[in-house]
């Protein structure tokens, strides 16, 4: 069905609860959508990372000629490439450039240190190796920029939580030590976050959002020192948790229950003690189930232990409240008495021998007892004697676990006399009480903390004992009742979620503190910042930052894009620029458009973001590769957003409203006819037209830097009421004009690389066709900055001289404007704005520019600058570069007359400050 075939009558909506649920759906959908996402990611980039591994083995080269052999076999480049298309485009660059600029491409792909010297002659590339040697040079050091210290005090501008990292595998462990800590630390107030360890760059983005970090039974691999690293360069505050003795190799080795081991298992086992211990000893504090546990941590070196009890949580009341309300008594009859054991694992043999004997006894003298054994269990000989009363039951889910528990008469838990067990937890005594059945346990320091023998529970250490004990209650219903019934109102009392959250976890963890309001709190979103500064849209935003966040009662922060980093995968990061926090994410690749307009990565970190530092408004600014995400977050989260439209991405696939061949396609309402046609394999033409509609509707307002770009989105149906001119500013300079002295060539300058759209085919063509030397132009590589050499004119056919500069940044931008007296600005597109023309007419640059598009709304013909016609031919930029010649000595004095009709930043500052503070005040306050 084509849009123009759907029905224009409006659906029948649900009723409104019917919507949340929907929603609701949608958004549970479209997590687990991104979490998919993600493995798939994460994934992709271990088996890379095993293929490189594979690659610098020794056989992996040896047998690298057979590989290239093959590769040409078969028509192609061992890159992939074909050979009859390299060969093609080698050709095509010899005809238009000649062989230099084909040697030049050849040299820039080859893997060698920038240390080529080309002949030079008056259109010399020295200029530009020396740039490309320095940007490499530096690209070494951007890394670190991002990987600098961030002070802690940046904590207090989040909303406080918890990341929990942990060992979730285990089930038992990860419901009384993950589960049960995140249902209290909610309780108290705290944003909590459960990551299974496993999960490394999951785990690694999470980081980067949190204020404090649990790691739960964790070991140290190498991964996991990574995420403690990343805990230290951020200063959170870490705890490592555990709730068994599993970072002493002394008191592990006299565990008994390693004998049950097969010798490979054992030798993990005790291999994993040290790098659990490592772990232990990475972190600040520490958190342990019972007090010998805790000392055991004391001794180890970790001064600051918080003991936490495992406790009854609200899964387990809920379910012994509807057992015990189903099951007034056990299912079988007087003539059995049931004894239950729940093993787990076979790791529970030693334990169980400790009992063995005088159960066995008990039975032989009793019998209508018998015993269930719940989980893997390798039983002694002395049980054979009784082996038609015993029953094993294979490992159930706590729901049938608890049920199977409640048929017991009496339930047991024998432990073998160590440390280690002095170190385990009362789990089975609580699991027991809470179902009013008497437990027989062994003397551990656990039990005999909350155990009175007799009453809530009975002691038993020597065979005799378990013997005794066992047919005592066997032999008497009532006290086994009795006992069961105390236990359970001693449970109830200290083991409750209300208890332990008020007397041990809110001792540790206190309640989060709360965030002081500053007034208007702002996230700025761009797609590139600070180091990594790239383009206008780049400069206004970081302008705009640097503008709010110098306010005394409003807080910036910002959500943007990083650069590819070693190990780190898709994981975030997040740094400081600005003064204000800032947080990274990866993007697609450039040829990736659909990743580029909904990009579910960068929204999942974005939600988290919006979380952390809960704004009151968000600023959208150029988020092509960060995706439309951002807005559904917005509007999920009911936060208002603005967007400033810097170009026509809400309206072009190609953003710029180019065709493939670079050239301006003049549509005005844009016809996705004509769209496809351009981009045929592109299917998704509609539903991003769809989603592009919808974010701007939803927008709180529409901010346009010109009254041209205003004009493009109201032929395309924006209200004109929605959008607001907010002219983009530039920087006055700090330097004083330096003026080119008589005799000097005169000076052209191009900021916009050697993109086909900004007209840089153009500039070369004209001065390739100039007839005299008395000219010299600084071509600005604006990619060289990423650490990409993308302009090569040392394949040029000139008389004058051409060098090459790297962007210019706020510090060094007067030097480059002292450097040229005439800018050149062949754009062939409606630019939304053109920043260059406004720093170029500022200090008294003449300026070469194209129309119709916001590039000229500050341009009086011949009086600041001269005005040609988009178009391919070169014929209007030539005439108007040889008048500039002809006149070069009129441009020695040149001042423009026309500056005080400059919007600054500050002006452009105000404007957006009171627009933010007027859409947050007159929002509708939610009820």
């Amino acid at each position: 069905m084509t849009p123009s075939d759907k029905s224009s009558t409006s659906p029948v909506l649900p009723e409104q609860t019917n919507l949340e649920s929907l929603l609701e759906s949608y958004q549970a959908s479209m997590t687990i959508q991104d979490m998919r996402m993600a493995g798939f990611v994460n994934e992709t980039h271990h088996l890379r990372h095993l293929i490189e591994i594979q690659r610098n083995t020794l056989s992996w080269r040896i047998t690298a000629p057979l590989r290239v052999i093959r590769h040409l076999s078969k028509g192609e480049l061992p890159t992939g490439s074909k050979i009859t298309y390299v060969l093609g485009r080698i050709k095509d660059v010899y005809q238009e450039e000649g062989g230099k600029a084909v040697w030049s491409r050849i040299q820039a792909r080859l893997p060698k240190k920038p240390t080529v010297s080309l002949k030079k002659n008056k259109a010399s590339s020295s200029d530009s190796v020396a740039n490309k040697a320095e940007i490499l040079e530096k690209k070494e050091t951007i890394e670190d920029k991002y990987l600098k210290p961030v002070s802690a005090e940046c904590l207090s501008d989040f909303s406080p939580s918890y990341l929990i990292i942990a060992e979730l595998s285990l089930r038992q462990c990860a419901k009384y030590r993950v589960w049960q800590k995140q249902e209290q630390l909610e309780s108290l107030g705290w944003h909590v976050r459960v990551i299974d360890w496993r999960e490394i760059f999951v785990a690694m983005t999470a980081l980067q959002t949190c204020t404090n970090v649990i790691f739960y039974r964790v070991p140290a691999f190498e991964s996991v020192e990574k995420l403690l690293d990343e805990a230290k360069r951020l200063n959170l505050p870490t705890w490592w948790e555990v709730d068994d003795l599993i970072f002493s190799e002394e008191h592990y080795k006299n565990n008994a229950n390693l004998d049950s081991l097969s010798a490979s298992e054992r030798a993990a086992v005790l291999s994993g003690v040290k790098l659990f211990r490592n772990c232990l000893l990475a972190c600040d504090k520490a958190i342990a189930s019972t007090r010998v546990l805790a000392q055991e941590m004391r001794n180890a070196g970790i001064k600051d232990v918080s003991i936490i009890e495992n406790a009854i949580d609200e899964q387990t009341l809920s379910i012994s409240q509807q057992i015990l309300q189903e099951h007034s008594a056990p299912d079988h009859g007087p003539e059995e008495v049931r004894i239950v054991y729940g093993s787990g694992t076979k790791t529970h043999d030693a334990d169980f021998r400790v009992a063995a004997d005088g159960i066995v006894a008990a039975m032989l003298e009793d019998e209508r007892l018998t015993l269930h054994i719940i989980g893997d269990l390798t039983l002694p000989e002395v049980c054979d004697k009784v082996k038609n009363r015993i029953k094993k039951l294979e490992g159930r889910d706590y729901g049938l676990y608890m049920r199977l528990l409640a048929q017991a008469d009496i339930t047991i838990s024998p432990l073998e006399k160590t440390i280690f067990n002095d170190c385990k937890s009362n789990i089975k005594f609580l699991e027991a009480a809470v179902l009013s059945v008497p437990v027989i346990c062994s003397p551990a320091d656990a039990f005999i903390q909350v155990v009175r023998d007799g009453e809530n529970a009975v002691i038993a250490t020597t065979p005799q004992d378990w013997k005794n004990a066992v047919l005592s209650l066997a032999a008497d219903d009532v006290k086994r009742k009795a006992i069961g019934q105390t236990a359970r109102q001693d449970v109830l009392e200290r083991y409750s979620p209300q208890s332990i959250t008020q007397h041990q976890v809110l001792p540790a963890f206190g309640r989060p503190y709360k965030k002081e309001e500053s007034g208007l709190s702002v996230v700025s979103a761009n797609i590139y910042f600070a180091p990594r500064s790239f383009g206008g849209a780049t400069f206004v935003a970081e302008e705009m930052v640097n503008y709010l966040s110098k306010k005394s009662d409003i807080s910036v922060s910002i959500f943007t894009s990083r650069p590819d980093m070693e190990w780190r995968a898709n994981a975030a990061i997040r740094y400081r620029a600005y003064d204000c926090n800032v947080i990274g994410v990866k993007v697609p690749p450039d040829g990736d458009r659909v990743g580029g307009v909904d990009n579910p990565l960068a929204t999942e970190v974005f939600r988290q973001w919006l979380q952390t530092v809960q704004p009151d408004i968000v600023h959208l600014h150029a988020t092509q590769g960060l995706g439309l995400g951002l807005t559904r977050a917005c509007q999920e989260a009911g936060i208002p957003y603005v967007i400033t439209l810097h170009d026509a991405w809400w309206l072009c696939d190609r953003q710029f409203m180019v065709t493939g061949e670079g050239n301006f396609c003049f549509q005005n309402k844009i016809d996705l006819r004509i769209c496809q046609m351009c981009e045929p394999s592109a299917r998704h033409l509609h539903e991003r037209a769809t989603m592009m509609r919808v974010a701007m509707n939803n927008a709180a307002l529409l901010l346009v830097p010109s009254q041209s770009h205003k004009n493009l989105f109201i032929v395309n149906g924006v209200p004109e009421e929605k959008l607001v001119v907010n002219r983009n500013g530039f920087v006055w300079p700090e330097k004083p004009r330096v003026r080119r002295k008589p005799g000097q060539p005169l000076r052209f300058g191009y900021v916009g690389g050697a993109e086909t759209v900004k007209g840089y085919p153009l500039i070369r063509k004209v001065f390739e066709k100039l007839k005299t030397d008395r000219w010299e132009l600084i071509l600005v590589d604006n990619k060289l900055n990423l650490g990409i050499r993308s302009v090569f004119p040392e394949s040029w056919k000139v008389d004058g001289v051409i060098k090459t500069v790297p962007a210019y940044t706020q510090s060094t931008m007067d030097d480059f404007y002292n450097s040229i007296d005439v800018l050149l600005f062949p754009s062939q597109c409606k630019e939304s704005y053109g920043l260059t023309v406004r720093e170029a007419l500022a200090r008294d640059i003449w300026v070469v520019v194209t129309e119709p598009g916001g590039q000229v709304e500050d341009i009086i013909e011949d009086e600041n600058g001269t005005i040609i016609p988009i178009g391919s031919n070169p014929a209007q930029l030539q005439k108007a570069v040889e008048d500039l010649l002809a006149k070069e000595a009129e441009l020695l004095t040149y001042e423009n007359p026309y500056k005080d009709r400059l919007a600054t930043f500050d002006m452009q500052g105000q404007e957006l400050e009171s627009i933010l503070r007027t859409i947050v005040r007159e929002r509708p306050q939610a009820h």
